[in-house]
């Protein structure tokens, strides 16, 4: 009976060394805490935790997992924007949304990026200022991408495939904002114009949790998908990717170093309004969801500012 309760405590210890899914939240105290989340019982979404086990420590870094529990009053991104360096993202990274566009397939992963500014957290509204909302004969055309983003741990440059997983903390995942008037029909040559049409302030919510390699060992399994108004528009798996997330760090990491909390948004599958012959533009008011298997959603409002 003692040995079965040593072994329970034991177990239960072993448990508490590594995270599964980092958060970042503010509990009732108002205080911000990093923790690891606590799932309610059937769900795999972190966003509807509502306690965590206190981190003390720093999750790029030398972290413990303490038995503390808080509660989760709000839920933040997973990390300050602060502390990520490099917002990177992919272009045309699945065949199906080449395709809807009329694009062409690229031989090498297609890079942008976005500023740290952009960065959002899981549930905050999504500001559109007076530059991207309609005037005149210039149509506010918002569009929506769901992602699955990379979060680094370790500093990485010009590192091979097979060592890429080695350098990552986990994954989560992120909504790629997008205005195709900026984006293409202001582009200028060439087109695209990448920041102008996906980089304004808050357009890269993320959360809302990393979910660590030790619970997602293969981030090309996972179901991924986008929702506006409670209506499905992309439903897709992580496999379709033409990059995958090994190649795409050792790839980022040629002559320009990767470093701990820097994030890669790895491209969106078909399902988008461009390419649509009667898209429906994101306007004021309108909520996106955008999920990932095994990691949860974030869902943001459309909001005019």
């Amino acid at each position: 009976m003692r040995l079965a309760l040593i072994s329970c405590l034991v177990a239960g210890l072993s448990s508490l060394a590594n995270a599964q899914r980092f958060v970042r939240f503010i509990s009732t105290d108002n205080r911000e805490y990093y923790g690891d989340a606590i799932l309610p019982r059937g769900s795999t979404d972190a966003a509807h935790s509502t306690s965590a086990h206190v981190i003390q420590g720093d999750i790029l870094g030398d972290f413990e997992i303490t038995n503390e529990v808080k509660t989760i009053k709000k839920l933040l991104a997973p990390l300050p924007s602060e502390r990520v360096r490099t917002v990177r993202c992919v272009g045309l990274n699945y065949v199906a949304h080449i395709n809807e566009t009329g694009q062409v397939i690229p031989q090498w992963p297609i890079l942008f990026y976005k500023a740290w500014t952009a960065l959002n957290t899981p549930s905050d509204p999504i500001p559109v200022s007076e530059g991207y909302q309609t005037q005149g004969d210039f149509i506010s055309k918002m569009d929506y991408e769901t992602e699955l983003v990379i979060v680094m741990k370790k500093k990485a440059y010009n590192i091979s495939d097979e060592e890429a997983l080695d350098h990552v903390l986990g994954y989560t995942v992120g909504h790629d904002v997008s205005h195709r008037g900026w984006q293409i029909d202001r582009g200028g040559l060439p087109q695209p114009q990448f920041s102008m049409g996906k980089g304004a302030d808050g357009w890269a919510p993320w959360g809302p949790a990393i979910v660590s390699t030790n619970i997602i060992p293969d981030p090309q399994t996972l179901n991924i998908w986008t929702k506006v108004n409670g209506v499905t528009m992309q439903n897709s798996s992580t496999a379709n990717m033409i990059f995958g997330v090994k190649h795409l760090v050792s790839f980022f990491s040629m002559g320009i170093t990767l470093l701990p909390g820097d994030v890669i948004f790895t491209g969106t599958p078909s399902g988008v309004n461009l390419g649509k012959a009667n898209p429906v533009w994101l306007t004021d008011g309108d909520v996106v969801e955008v999920g990932l298997e095994n990691v949860g959603t974030c869902t943001n409002a459309i909001k005019y500012v």
